[in-house]
């Protein structure tokens, strides 16, 4: 056997803590060992080139480089070695940036680190064995779970591209948090002029199949062919038949006494809506916790909603359905929910009406909101306007990280103030501004020079809302009070209250924070850790529209990919099950986090697929009778690597 050993000095990342030269120079000497050599980059093409090279004139049989994080480069040597003709599970990686430079200072003792990790992988190495990944066949077509702006570009992409796209949303009506907004920064365009001409495209696009007031109830399956359960939630109105006209909406017995919440609650709607003029599609739903029929069995002596609609589309016999779709690839689009003051007793918001969100701003300011585009608060135009940042951001003892939006959309609101109302007063308590896009920067200096107050305070400094006769008083530590007409609060961005259970159904991770994690934040960002899902947009992290609309592209990208090629490759390092040695416990099923495993009760034993399993080890760590193994992490070479790592 000839291994042949590449030690990265990776500039100063590892060449600064780590003596790579004497490290090479040690590592010749440990048996079959036949070439030990250093670079400065191994990951570059000389780097690439030097492997190739040795493989071919020493005849080399197994590779170890030792560089960073596995993570990054494992697949690019992989692929070197299979160039020239090695199994790529015939080649090891020792991760001595991490795991070595990035955590010690002494020198003499990251140098002796690395040996004996280098010195694992080496004895490792000898007992490698070839493996063969999988092929498997995909089917050509997508799913996109959410019909928010990201959503809608991500489908349209993918469809674009001439592969079939299912657009599930739960809402009545795509569009998302955007269809809320009444303008975009830093342009100021109308929100609705950019989305609305794309939720058409995509009601209208051929590839694309809309399933709107509907949610995803079950996904099995792995890359290539996953089986989707999508519940279907019943109208009680026939898509086919209704028109959108609005008679049923006016003849309701209890029009104008459900919340919208499209308005932010601030407005009331019958029982049966359209969530906004311009939804897609344009069809009218029933609300079944409203609607005295589904809730009492009986509505007044004459079924009003009924009488009224011409195109006899009511339907109150309509069930839930359960339809089952096969597809490729999954797009994970579901956008965020926006913070909830309520409980910050220092603002006063639900107590003051004086105090509002963000959101509800947008709504009231809104020529299609409740109040028509005035801004109106308990009928009176406010002469003084205050806005407070960061609540709900940045907060060490609850959301820690910055929503990325809230310091552009304040500055957006306050020239809508200022542009409304020239003669008010408006002010904006920060912490810090960050306006990081293009254009950012200029619009929040033009915001400035509109006579519009800035007043800085510290994110421990103590600001309070407290009412009083005039309307509320702001008292912010190390200013002066504020007399205030309206206090706008710039609530932050939080994953939606149904993110846990959906990443569960999909089998995809989470982030400290909540939100849907990515599989590398630089190389990876739209992937998940679960092959064949990505994600997109704000359900990964707060992001602005240009951002999310960017990383849907993205997205779109990887997800099209595997459909374009018709079949993929399928990790190779999974768990093996020795069927003479099982004896049927199911202990290893229950812990599988990947579904991956199976009890035959034909047989009275577990069996694995391979496709869906992620050799995480689990099962074999589990197994009472030892039945399972993990191809690539056998007993020989973990004790091997073991021992290789302690002598000395």
């Amino acid at each position: 056997m000839k291994i042949g050993v590449y030690v990265c000095e990776c500039g100063i990342n590892i060449g600064a803590t780590v003596d790579v030269p004497e490290v090479v120079e040690r590592i010749k000497s440990l048996p079959n060992v036949e070439i030990s050599r250093y670079n400065r980059y191994t990951c570059s093409d000389p780097g690439q080139e030097s492997i190739r090279k040795d493989i071919r004139e020493l005849n080399l049989d197994r590779v170890v480089v030792a560089s960073c994080s596995p993570r990054m480069h494992e697949s690019t040597f992989r692929g070197v070695v299979e160039e020239t003709g090695i199994n790529p599970y015939c080649f090891e990686m020792v991760n001595i940036r991490e795991h070595v430079s990035w955590v010690h200072k002494d020198k003499e003792k990251a140098t002796e680190k690395a040996f004996e990790l280098i010195s694992g992988a080496v004895a490792r190495a000898q007992f490698l064995e070839p493996l063969e990944r999988k092929e498997v066949s995909v089917i050509p077509k997508s799913l996109v779970i959410g019909g928010g702006v990201s959503g809608i570009q991500t489908a349209l992409e993918i469809a674009n591209d001439g592969f079939q796209v299912y657009l599930v949303e739960n809402y009545p009506s795509i569009g998302g948090r955007m269809a809320q907004l009444d303008k975009t920064f830093p342009t100021l365009d109308c929100s609705a002029c950019i989305l609305t001409p794309k939720m058409v495209d995509a009601a209208r696009h051929p590839n694309i199949e809309l399933m709107t007031y509907s949610e995803i109830e079950k996904v099995d399956g792995y890359i290539g062919n996953f089986k989707v359960t999508v519940k279907k939630k019943p109208r009680y109105v026939d898509v086919e038949k209704c028109v959108g006209c609005g008679l049923c909406a006016e003849a309701c017995r209890l029009k104008g006494r459900s919340l919208n919440e499209f308005d932010e609650n601030l407005s009331k709607r019958s029982s049966i809506y359209v969530p906004f003029p311009q939804a897609v599609p344009l069809k009218y739903t029933v609300d079944p916790n409203r609607c005295n029929m589904l809730k009492h069995g009986k509505c007044g002596d004459e079924l009003l909603c009924v009488a009224a609609c011409e195109q006899n589309a009511i339907d109150f016999d309509q069930k839930e359905e359960l339809v089952e779709i096969d597809v490729g690839t999954i797009v994970v689009a579901t956008g965020f929910d926006n913070y909830d003051p309520s409980n910050d007793l220092e603002y006063g918001y639900g107590e003051l009406d004086n105090v509002i969100t963000a959101m509800e701003f947008e709504r009231i300011v809104n020529a299609a909101g409740p109040t028509e585009g005035h801004l109106e608060i308990n009928g009176k135009e406010p002469n003084n306007v205050v806005f407070i940042q960061c609540v709900g951001s940045r907060d060490k003892e609850g959301h820690e990280y910055c929503s990325r939006v809230c310091c552009m959309y304040t500055a957006k609101q306050a020239h809508m103030v200022r542009d409304k109302y020239p003669d008010s007063d408006v002010t904006v308590y920060f912490t810090d501004v960050r306006a990081f896009g293009k254009g950012f920067e200029e619009f929040y200096n033009r915001v400035k020079d509109e006579d519009i107050i800035y007043r800085r305070r510290d994110l421990d400094d103590s600001i309070q809302v407290v009412g009083n006769e005039e309307g509320v008083l702001v008292k912010a530590e190390g200013h002066p009070d504020i007399h205030a007409d309206l206090v706008v609060l710039a609530t932050g961005l939080v994953p939606r209250n149904d993110t846990k259970e959906l990443a569960r159904k999909l089998n995809i991770s989470l982030s400290g924070d909540g939100f849907m994690l990515e599989a590398h934040p630089k190389l990876r960002p739209v992937d998940t850790f679960t092959d064949g899902i990505f994600i997109a947009g704000c359900c990964q992290s707060p992001k602005d529209i240009p951002d999310s609309v960017a990383q849907a592209s993205g997205a779109a990208v990887r997800a099209a990919a595997p459909l374009a090629q018709g079949k993929v490759l399928v990790e190779a390092i999974t768990a093996k099950i020795n069927d003479d040695l099982c004896s049927g416990c199911r202990i290893c099923e229950k812990l599988c986090a990947y579904s991956a495993l199976e009890y035959s009760s034909e047989d009275k034993i577990v069996k694995i697929n391979d496709v869906l399993c992620k050799g995480c080890g689990s099962c074999a760590a589990a197994c009472p009778t030892g039945a399972i193994t993990m191809q690539h992490y056998s007993n020989k070479q973990v004790l091997a690597q073991i021992g290789g790592i302690l002598s000395k």
